[in-house]
């Protein structure tokens, strides 16, 4: 398994990649914002572990421009940062699971493999390298959709909506994250106005092997029917 360190505590990070490494990880360490966008790039990592306090850019500017970029790698959150409050904008902003620290060693070896296969069972990629879901697939390079071999009509709107989702299958999308990525810079733009989307969007996906629910009080999410 693959693992990206991304933790600014060079003794923490030294200490970490050395425990990991033991149980037969490969791990790469990054001890700030801007190299781990260019590392998560460049390294297809199996896991994301994250701290939230780092130079360049802080973690949830990490996650949340990573998810925007559509790197779908499951992101384990690992901070000081301890409270509920910290916890819920983790995981809107992408996040998979959070640790606080200090934790346990077997607690993360456990947590890091749960994601993993979590990751492997949820999104089998396409021949091209896409996304799959039901009988729903996504060229990640054009952004087309198809229904097994037929195109999917979408306008540009519902094709953003579902990118993002399917980007994070079996995961809640905020309402507010989808909003700006659906509308971005449209201000004079109703917050409603996602519902009409979302609504549309689900009556074209019936028959596509997917279901698109809504999680009051958390967003949305696509998963296999």
């Amino acid at each position: 398994m693959k693992i990206l360190l991304v933790e600014d505590d060079p003794t923490m990070r030294s200490t970490l990649e050395r425990a990991l490494a033991r149980r037969g990880m490969q791990v790469q360490g990054c001890g700030d914002g801007l190299r781990a966008l260019a590392a998560w790039h460049g390294s297809a990592p199996d896991v994301v572990v994250l701290d939230l306090t780092l130079p360049g850019l802080d973690g949830l500017q990490v996650l949340e421009t990573a998810r925007q970029r559509g790197l779908t790698t499951p992101v384990l959150v690992l901070t000081a940062r301890g409270t509920v409050g910290d916890r819920v904008i983790g995981l809107n902003s992408g996040a998979d699971d959070y640790l606080p620290k200090p934790f346990d060693l077997d607690e993360l070896d456990a947590r890091l493999h749960a994601l993993a296969r979590r990751r492997g069972d949820a999104m089998p990629a396409a021949a091209d390298g896409g996304w799959r879901l039901g009988a729903l697939r996504c060229e990640r390079d054009s952004g087309a959709f198809y229904v097994r071999d037929e195109v999917l009509e979408l306008t540009p709107r519902e094709a953003a909506l579902l990118q993002a989702l399917m980007a994070r299958p079996g995961h809640a999308v905020s309402k507010e994250k989808l909003f700006e990525l659906v509308f971005p810079g449209e201000a004079d733009v109703q917050y409603e106005a996602i519902e009409v989307v979302v609504y549309r969007l689900r009556k074209k996906l019936a028959h596509t092997g997917t279901v698109l629910m809504t999680l009051r009080g958390l967003g949305y999410l696509l998963k296999a029917a």
